[in-house]
C-alpha cells in the first residue's frame, strides 16, 4: 500500500506532515501494539506542548517557546484528522456528489495559515529581541570602554540600562534547560519504541511516525544548547533568542509547505505519480484475473490507458479511462467496471471512488481532456443560454402574431 505525503523541511531534512496516512491514529483496535503507540504519542506531545509553551514563557526562554509552538505543527494534525475523519468518510450527497472530504482539506489550510502566522509572529519578537542584544552589549561595552567600567550609568547609548538581572538581560532561567532535555529523552524514548514496532512489521507508517519524534528531540536540542549556551559562555546573551529564531524558521517553513499544499488540494491538483501508479498496478491485476461471468469478456483484452485523480482530504477520488473492443455491450463492459473498482478499493487505502470510462480501442489514444468543452463551442457572445433565446423569440414571434389577427379581426368588425 503507498501513501501520499507532503514533506516538510526543517533545515535541510524532511518529513511527512498532516497528509501521512493515519491509520494507526483512526483505528478503532485500541489493543493493536501500533494504534497504542501513536495514541500514546499524541497525549505525550499534547502534555509537552502545553509544558514548554508554560516553561519558556515563564523561564524567559524563546527557543524554549518557539519549540514548543513547534510541537504543535504535528499535534494540531492530528487533531484536525480526528475531528474530521468522521465528516470525511461520510457518503456523497446529492448536495455534495464529490463526499465530505474537503472540509479536511479547509481545516487544514486554516491550520496550516495560523502556524505561518505564529511562526513568523515568533520569529520577529526573537529577531527583536536578538536585535536589542546584539547592540546592547555593543553599547555597553562602548559605555564601559569610555567610562572606565562605569556600571552606574542608566540607559547608555541605546537607553538600555546596563543591570546584572538575567531576566532583563534576556537570558533565560536555567531551569528551562530541564524542560528541553526531559523532551529530548521523552522524544527519543517514543522514536525508539515506535521504529521497534514498524521494523517487526514493516510499516512504513509507524516508521513515519518514529521520524516524527525524532525531529522533534531534534529540535528540543537546538532549543537545549540555546539556553546552556548563555549560562556557560560568557556574552551570549543573544544566544538563546538566535536558537528561537532557528526554530521559528522551521515551523515558518512548515507552515508555508502546508498551506501551499492545502491551497493546490482545494484547488483540485492532481494526485501524486505514486497513487496512480498503485491504481493502475491494482486495476492491471483485476483484468489480468480473467474472473468474468461472461465468456466473450476477457480482461486480456482491456487496456488502462489513463489514470487520473483528486484528494479531497482522507479520500482519493479516481478517474480511469480503459479501451476496449468498440463492439463490446454495455453489460459487458459493466463486468469490467465492477472488477476494477472493487480491485482498487480493496487494494489502494483512500480511494472513495472510481469512476471509469470506456472508450473503443483505436490507433488513437484519447484521454480525459476531451471531456472539456472548447472555447469554439461554449457561449460567449451573451450570457443567455442559445435556447432561452430561441424560446423568447419565438414568444415574441407568437405574440406579435396573435397582436396581427388580433387587429385584423377589429378592422373586419369596422
Amino acid at each position: 500500500m503507498t501513501s501520499s505525503t507532503q514533506a516538510r523541511h526543517h533545515g535541510g531534512h524532511s518529513h511527512a506532515h498532516h497528509h501521512h496516512d493515519n491509520t494507526y491514529l483512526t483505528s478503532t483496535n485500541k489493543k493493536d501494539a501500533g494504534v497504542r503507540i501513536t495514541r500514546i504519542g499524541l497525549f505525550v506531545n499534547f502534555f509537552m506542548a502545553i509544558g514548554k509553551g508554560l516553561g519558556g514563557y515563564f523561564l524567559n526562554s524563546q527557543s524554549l517557546v518557539a519549540d514548543a509552538f513547534h510541537s504543535l505543527t504535528d499535534l494540531v494534525s492530528d487533531f484536525l484528522t480526528l475531528a474530521t475523519v468522521s465528516w470525511s468518510l461520510k457518503p456523497p450527497t446529492a448536495r455534495f456528489p464529490g463526499g465530505y472530504g474537503k472540509i479536511e482539506s479547509m481545516g487544514s489550510l486554516g491550520v496550516s495559515s495560523l502556524l505561518l502566522a505564529g511562526g513568523i509572529g515568533l520569529g520577529w519578537h526573537s529577531a527583536e529581541i536578538l536585535y536589542s542584544q546584539v547592540f546592547l552589549d555593543v553599547a555597553v561595552a562602548a559605555a564601559e570602554h569610555g567610562h572606565g567600567h562605569d556600571h552606574s550609568h542608566v540607559g547608555g547609548i541605546f537607553g538600555h540600562s546596563h543591570s546584572h538581572n538575567p531576566a532583563d538581560m534576556g537570558i533565560p532561567n536555567v531551569h528551562a534547560a530541564w524542560i528541553a532535555g526531559g523532551s529530548i529523552i521523552v522524544k527519543e524514548y517514543l522514536y525508539r519504541a515506535t521504529m521497534k514496532i514498524a521494523k517487526e512489521r514493516k510499516s512504513s507508517v509507524l516508521a513515519s511516525n518514529a521520524v516524527h519524534h525524532r525531529i522533534d528531540s531534534l529540535t528540543s536540542i537546538v532549543a537545549l544548547v540555546a539556553i546552556l549556551g548563555t549560562h556557560i559562555l560568557t556574552n551570549v546573551s543573544w544566544l538563546d533568542p538566535v536558537g528561537g529564531l532557528v526554530v521559528s524558521m522551521m515551523v515558518i517553513r512548515a507552515g508555508y509547505t502546508n498551506t501551499g499544499s492545502a491551497l493546490l488540494e482545494l484547488a483540485d491538483v492532481g494526485v501524486a505519480e505514486d497513487i496512480k501508479d498503485s491504481v493502475r498496478k491494482s486495476a492491471t491485476k483485476a483484468l489480468s484475473e480473467d474472473s468474468f461471468a461472461s465468456g466473450r469478456v476477457t480482461g486480456a483484452e482491456v487496456q488502462v490507458q489513463d489514470v487520473q485523480g483528486v484528494k479531497a482530504g482522507q479520500n482519493y477520488l479516481m478517474n480511469l479511462e480503459l479501451a476496449v473492443p468498440s463492439d463490446w455491450t454495455v453489460k459487458e463492459t459493466r463486468l469490467i467496471e465492477d472488477a476494477v473498482r472493487e480491485r482498487v478499493g480493496a487494494k489502494v487505502r483512500g480511494v472513495r471512488r472510481v469512476r471509469v470510462r470506456f472508450v473503443a480501442k483505436s490507433e488513437d489514444t484519447p484521454d480525459f481532456t476531451d471531456e472539456f468543452i472548447g472555447a469554439d463551442v461554449s457561449p460567449r457572445s451573451s450570457p443567455e443560454p442559445e435556447e432561452e433565446k430561441d424560446a423568447g423569440h419565438d414568444h415574441h414571434l407568437e405574440h406579435s402574431q396573435d397582436k396581427f389577427t388580433s387587429n385584423d379581426d377589429v378592422r373586419r368588425r369596422h
